[in-house]
Protein backbone atom coordinates (compact mmCIF):
# COMPACT_ATOMS: atom_id res chain seq x y z
CA UNK A 1 0.00 0.00 0.00
CA UNK A 2 1.64 3.41 -1.37
CA UNK A 3 1.46 7.04 0.60
CA UNK A 4 0.38 9.54 -1.34
CA UNK A 5 2.78 12.13 -0.77
CA UNK A 6 1.30 15.59 1.38
CA UNK A 7 0.57 18.69 -1.09
CA UNK A 8 3.43 21.16 -1.67
CA UNK A 9 3.03 24.75 -0.93
CA UNK A 10 2.26 26.20 -4.42
CA UNK A 11 1.25 23.15 -6.09
CA UNK A 12 -2.26 22.17 -7.09
CA UNK A 13 -4.70 21.97 -4.30
CA UNK A 14 -7.90 20.42 -4.11
CA UNK A 15 -11.22 22.16 -5.01
CA UNK A 16 -12.68 23.83 -1.52
CA UNK A 17 -16.25 22.94 -2.50
CA UNK A 18 -18.51 23.19 -4.80
CA UNK A 19 -17.36 26.10 -7.45
CA UNK A 20 -19.01 29.31 -6.90
CA UNK A 21 -21.69 30.70 -8.86
CA UNK A 22 -20.94 32.62 -11.84
CA UNK A 23 -23.73 34.65 -11.98
CA UNK A 24 -23.32 35.12 -15.99
CA UNK A 25 -27.37 34.75 -16.74
CA UNK A 26 -27.62 37.40 -14.62
CA UNK A 27 -24.70 39.68 -15.77
CA UNK A 28 -25.96 39.23 -19.31
CA UNK A 29 -29.75 40.25 -18.14
CA UNK A 30 -28.69 43.57 -17.08
CA UNK A 31 -27.80 44.40 -20.60
CA UNK A 32 -31.38 45.20 -21.15
CA UNK A 33 -31.50 47.45 -17.93
CA UNK A 34 -28.05 49.17 -18.43
CA UNK A 35 -25.77 48.16 -20.86
CA UNK A 36 -22.81 50.26 -19.72
CA UNK A 37 -22.90 48.74 -15.80
CA UNK A 38 -23.65 45.11 -17.36
CA UNK A 39 -20.45 44.74 -19.46
CA UNK A 40 -18.30 44.49 -16.26
CA UNK A 41 -20.80 42.46 -14.86
CA UNK A 42 -20.06 39.97 -17.87
CA UNK A 43 -16.37 40.23 -17.94
CA UNK A 44 -16.09 39.13 -14.47
CA UNK A 45 -18.43 36.27 -14.55
CA UNK A 46 -16.64 35.23 -17.68
CA UNK A 47 -13.68 34.56 -15.13
CA UNK A 48 -15.38 32.42 -12.74
CA UNK A 49 -14.98 29.53 -13.96
CA UNK A 50 -11.81 29.41 -15.38
CA UNK A 51 -10.23 30.81 -12.30
CA UNK A 52 -12.07 27.96 -10.60
CA UNK A 53 -10.23 25.33 -13.17
CA UNK A 54 -6.67 26.82 -12.62
CA UNK A 55 -7.00 26.30 -8.88
CA UNK A 56 -7.53 30.02 -8.22
CA UNK A 57 -10.18 29.67 -5.38
CA UNK A 58 -10.23 32.95 -3.82
CA UNK A 59 -9.48 34.84 -6.87
CA UNK A 60 -12.44 32.92 -8.90
CA UNK A 61 -14.75 33.59 -5.51
CA UNK A 62 -14.13 37.06 -5.65
CA UNK A 63 -14.31 37.56 -9.40
CA UNK A 64 -18.10 35.76 -8.87
CA UNK A 65 -19.01 38.86 -5.89
CA UNK A 66 -18.03 41.64 -8.41
CA UNK A 67 -20.07 40.21 -11.31
CA UNK A 68 -22.90 40.09 -8.91
CA UNK A 69 -22.23 43.44 -7.52
CA UNK A 70 -21.65 45.14 -10.84
CA UNK A 71 -25.25 42.94 -12.18
CA UNK A 72 -27.06 44.91 -9.27
CA UNK A 73 -25.55 48.41 -10.26
CA UNK A 74 -26.88 47.52 -13.81
CA UNK A 75 -30.53 46.61 -12.51
CA UNK A 76 -30.71 49.15 -9.68
CA UNK A 77 -29.58 52.57 -11.92
CA UNK A 78 -31.69 50.35 -14.98
CA UNK A 79 -34.82 50.44 -12.95
CA UNK A 80 -34.37 54.21 -11.46
CA UNK A 81 -33.68 55.20 -15.28
CA UNK A 82 -36.55 53.31 -16.60
CA UNK A 83 -38.93 54.93 -13.75
CA UNK A 84 -37.72 58.19 -14.32
CA UNK A 85 -38.30 58.36 -17.91
CA UNK A 86 -41.37 57.33 -17.81
CA UNK A 87 -42.62 59.57 -14.99
CA UNK A 88 -40.97 62.06 -17.51
CA UNK A 89 -43.54 61.13 -20.04
CA UNK A 90 -46.27 60.83 -18.33
CA UNK A 91 -46.11 64.62 -16.97
CA UNK A 92 -45.29 65.38 -20.68
CA UNK A 93 -48.25 63.59 -22.37
CA UNK A 94 -50.52 65.10 -19.04
CA UNK A 95 -49.68 68.38 -19.65
CA UNK A 96 -49.08 68.57 -23.24
CA UNK A 97 -50.86 71.24 -25.24
CA UNK A 98 -51.86 72.87 -21.93
CA UNK A 99 -49.04 75.54 -22.07
CA UNK A 100 -49.29 78.78 -23.61
CA UNK A 101 -53.29 78.86 -23.91
CA UNK A 102 -55.07 80.73 -21.35
CA UNK A 103 -58.23 80.09 -20.16
CA UNK A 104 -61.42 81.25 -21.20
Amino acid sequence: MTESAPPYPGGPQAPQGPPPTNNLVWAILTLICCWPFAIPAIVKAAKVNGLWAQGQFAEAQAAAQAAKKWAIIAAIIGVVWYALWATLFAVGVITYGTVGTTPS
